[in-house]
């Protein structure tokens, strides 16, 4: 398998953390998007939107959405589980992983293409709407510091694919100086640090 990444990008490091977990693989095949390789037309040939990751298999199948190569992962290599063992636990895992995307990775995503100098020029802009994903992402903070007060992981008392997604978007948010308080918000702090502390979460 290829992997098209970008080191720096939070859906790229999706992947790469949920194949380290799984012990998979792969040929890493670097696509700097500061310069613009995602935009080559050789690259829109694998995925015309110019995003990443992407991942091409040896018979030149393509998949070019991050949770839908873990899911492909997952269906090949089910141990260790992390999309669920029961419909229940699938369920509830399914849950916080749409929460970790549309309440945390996305607006903070928005934050930095809002405000971030890079996309000058790139994108149109609109700082006022950063400025009000900021302040949901920091109700968002709450919220999910109460949840992880009973839980040491966000679906349960094992780590998942949510806990990637929400790493991920949690680690992109530095880059707009959005951070976690641990004297505000310690329970948060204290998951950050344990799935930080994983070993794929170096990769």
């Amino acid at each position: 398998m290829l992997l098209y990444h970008d080191t720096r990008a939070p859906n790229p490091r999706r992947v790469r953390i949920f194949m380290a977990e799984k012990g998979v693989a792969y040929d890493a095949i670097e696509v700097s998007i500061d310069a613009a390789a995602n935009r080559t037309p050789e690259f829109r040939k694998k995925n015309p939107l110019a995003l990443l990751p992407v991942l091409e298999l040896a018979d030149g199948r393509i998949l070019r959405e991050s949770m839908a190569i873990c899911r492909y992962v997952e269906e090949l290599h089910p141990d260790p589980n992390l999309f669920g063992g029961d419909p229940w636990e699938r369920a509830v895992i399914e849950q916080w992983s749409r929460h970790a995307e549309l309440e945390l990775l996305i607006p903070i995503t928005g934050v930095f293409r809002n405000t971030n100098k890079y996309w000058n020029g790139r994108i149109k802009q609109i700082p006022e709407y950063a400025e009000i994903l900021r302040e949901l992402v920091a109700g968002r903070f709450d919220w999910i510091d109460g949840e992880l007060a009973t839980r040491p992981y966000l679906a349960g008392s094992r780590f998942t694919v949510a806990d990637i997604t929400a790493l991920c978007g949690i680690d992109y948010g530095k880059l707009s100086g959005i951070a976690i308080d641990a004297a505000t918000h310690p329970h948060l702090a204290a998951w950050h640090a344990r799935v930080s502390g994983r070993p794929s979460a170096k990769a």
